[in-house]
């Protein structure tokens, strides 16, 4: 995790020309915690501000995605009073994450008339450290993030969850080459050379450390101890290529790569581990006072309003990989801090 949080900087984008009412139909992408990249759809109801252009990591490395609706005055380091500045744990590609979250913020700017902007970070602890110093307002924190946001965050609200995020599920993986078949017994990854995610990934350390050790397995006890390749794709990436031997993942990410047809044959699914609460939005306490003491109630009544019935609504929930955003609340996490704490990971 990095000392020194760095961001990419933000560039403003502008449209000079309206949407087309017409829905423009396009295949899912997929995402961490959702399915996964795709050109966002433009919308009769002008939710979507239309196809981004696809980006190389570089040009990624030197923009950021800002909705169209209001000229800012900049005040400051931290931007515009008037913009609401979005961003999300990076546990996937750049690229694919500017593509989704690009599209969330033309579609939150449109539905609340708000100048909307998304801004990429390179790490989790980044994400924490700069909703914590309220340069980002709205971010989209995995289940312990949000914890460690909210605790370094006095007043930090939490906004909606997805219908799938309170009763979430990791995957452990294992080479085909460690002969391992499917089953609930964790006890013979103890030997294997494994990997985490990020050190700080709900789904990709937190809780499958916490049922390793349910069933005896030492979390950090692996040979040579465990790795942590930084996302759930690269963490099918290394179990792959036989640099580990075993690994654990996001559900979505598993899901959604299996129905694309791009995981490895050489990776197999070893078992699945119990519900928990994750991923949620988390609203900052200076963003009201920026934007009206409605803003939260705002992006409430936006995200749980979203329907699969509706095609401007179902491109956004498909983008997340949801039927719906239900509302959440901090105690809904209470188990995630209470683990956190026991290995080491909240204070």
């Amino acid at each position: 995790m990095s000392s020194q949080p760095f961001v990419l900087p933000e560039v403003r984008r502008v449209r000079t020309h309206p949407l087309p009412e017409d829905v423009v139909s396009s295949p899912r992408a997929a995402r961490s915690g959702g399915p996964a990249s795709l050109l966002p759809p433009l919308t009769r109801r002008g939710f979507l501000a239309g196809a981004a252009a696809a980006l190389t990591a570089a040009g990624l490395a030197a923009c950021s995605r800002t909705s169209p609706v209001s000229a800012p005055s900049a005040t400051g380091s931290s931007g515009s009073t008037g913009r609401l500045r979005i961003g999300a744990i990076p546990d996937q590609d750049p690229e694919v994450l500017q593509r989704l979250y690009g599209t969330v913020a033309d579609s939150l700017s449109r539905a609340l008339d708000l100048d909307v902007a998304y801004q990429p970070v390179t790490d989790y602890g980044a994400a924490v450290s700069l909703f914590r110093t309220g340069d980002l307002d709205l971010v989209w924190f995995g289940g312990l993030t949000g914890v460690q946001a909210r605790l370094q965050t006095p007043g930090a609200t939490p906004i909606a969850q997805r219908d799938i995020d309170e009763a979430f599920h990791s995957i452990f993986v294992v080479n085909a080459a460690t002969g391992l078949p499917p089953s609930d017994d964790l006890t013979p990854l103890a030997g294997l050379r494994f990997t985490y995610g990020s050190e700080t990934s709900t789904s990709g350390r937190l809780m499958p450390a916490y049922f390793l050790q349910q069933q005896g397995v030492d979390p950090q006890g692996f040979p040579g101890g465990p790795g942590f390749s930084g996302s759930h794709d690269a963490t099918l990436g290394l179990v792959a290529s036989g640099s580990y031997q075993a690994g654990v993942l996001n559900e979505q990410v598993w899901t959604t790569r299996t129905r694309e047809g791009s995981v490895d044959p050489a990776v197999v699914r070893y078992a699945r581990t119990p519900a928990f609460h994750d991923y949620h939005w988390l609203l900052g306490p200076a963003a009201a006072d920026r934007l009206g003491a409605d803003l939260p109630d705002r992006l409430i009544h936006y995200f749980t309003g979203l329907s699969a019935d509706d095609a401007a609504d179902k491109a956004v929930l498909d983008l997340f990989g949801a039927g719906s955003f239900i509302t959440t609340k901090a105690s809904n996490y209470d188990r995630i801090e209470e683990i956190g704490r026991q290995l080491g990971l909240v204070s």
